[in-house]
């Protein structure tokens, strides 16, 4: 297999690590690890279907966060990951770990940054009423969801209450639009805006 090598960090199901095993891997992108600070994530039963390496971080193998997340870069970089997308990760991670891969992880968030950061985001926009819902994929710095945005999209729900609801009509978005950012990483269409260091200039670029 060739392409961008990606390390998949996740806490949960895995639903988007397995979007990116079936419409990315092998193809623009190669995923050679994926770690969770759970045992019991279902993403490492993807993961390892596929027959990708796994590996679990809990923080209490750890004497402190710090300790953890340079346990993950080390493995992550003996993989030779050169991406590291979040996928349902839900740990922070340290500016140790972020200097080790500058510009180079991302995170998909279920809402329109910056508006709701942070946990539970879906029930924030339900409490303050909102009617348009979305999806940001986005690049990782020291801030809680404040990196500059790679890509969003917004689905209307005028009459959404149900959080889980709200979720899963916005699964498929999540899918789709960190596949699309992941690839276009991956064929170099995503850089640096130098008039603006916050933001990122993005190209389509056509398969190879």
């Amino acid at each position: 297999m060739t392409g961008l090598k990606v390390g998949v960090l996740a806490s949960g199901a895995g639903t988007n690590l397995q979007a990116i095993l079936d419409r990315l891997h092998g193809r623009e992108v190669e995923v050679v690890a994926v770690g969770s600070d759970r045992s019991d994530a279902a993403a490492l039963e993807r993961a390892a279907a596929a027959g990708v390496a796994t590996q679990v971080f809990a923080r209490a193998d750890h004497p402190d966060r710090a300790a953890r997340d340079a346990a993950i870069g080390d493995w992550l970089e003996r993989q030779g990951v050169e991406l590291v997308v979040l996928a349902g990760y839900m740990q922070l991670l340290d500016r140790g770990f972020l200097e080790r891969f500058p510009g180079r992880v991302v995170n998909v968030h279920p809402a329109l940054l910056p508006a709701f950061p942070g946990i539970r985001a879906i029930e924030q926009a339900l409490a303050y009423g909102v009617k348009v819902f979305g999806v940001t994929v986005h690049f990782v710095d020291q801030g809680i969801d404040t990196g500059p945005i790679i890509l969003q999209r917004a689905l209307e729900l005028p009459d959404a209450s149900d959080p889980d609801a709200v979720h899963a009509a916005l699964r498929p978005l999540e899918h789709e639009l960190l596949c699309e950012a992941v690839a276009l990483i991956a064929r170099g269409g995503v850089r640096a805006d130098p008039d603006h260091p916050r933001r990122v200039l993005v190209s389509t670029l056509p398969r190879p």
